[in-house]
């Protein structure tokens, strides 16, 4: 299983050539998201929604918003659940990981749990965490 990270997402909704064609080569595989993406990605969408200053920007950001909510939908979804969080509490302990944002270590957490291969450009962050598999399929 391959779990995107919001960046990858954010690359292959623009029609990415090389998320693309990375994707056709394992349509076979089960590709999705983790619960902590989508929320980073509604969390900003919505934000952008209440900061609108005009008509013109609220309409657009509701429209991405949908938009959003629409592609999500098309994904299969990975949910936070008891396993991750025993993995996450492992994560915690190790020291060097405290400089890892919380919501990358939840998204490893998820990732580690279910035995699935993150797809980030975030390489930095997530290559301190022991035994996670990632792959760049942007760059």
């Amino acid at each position: 299983m391959y779990l995107f990270d919001s960046d990858t997402l954010s690359h292959l909704w623009a029609r990415n050539e090389r998320v693309e064609m990375r994707l056709r080569q394992v349509v076979d595989a089960e590709v999705g998201t983790t619960s902590v993406t989508k929320c980073e990605i509604l969390r900003k969408r919505c934000e952008n929604l209440l900061k609108a200053e005009n008509r013109e920007q609220v309409v657009r950001a509701q429209q991405r918003l949908d938009r959003s909510e629409q592609l999500l939908a098309e994904l299969i979804v990975i949910p936070f659940d008891e396993r991750a969080g025993e993995r996450f509490e492992q994560l915690c302990r190790i020291r060097r990981l405290k400089k890892i944002g919380r919501a990358d270590l939840l998204i490893a957490s998820v990732v580690l749990a279910n035995d699935a291969i993150l797809v980030t450009r975030n390489l930095r962050h997530f290559r301190e965490v022991p035994e996670l598999r990632f792959e760049n399929w942007v760059d």
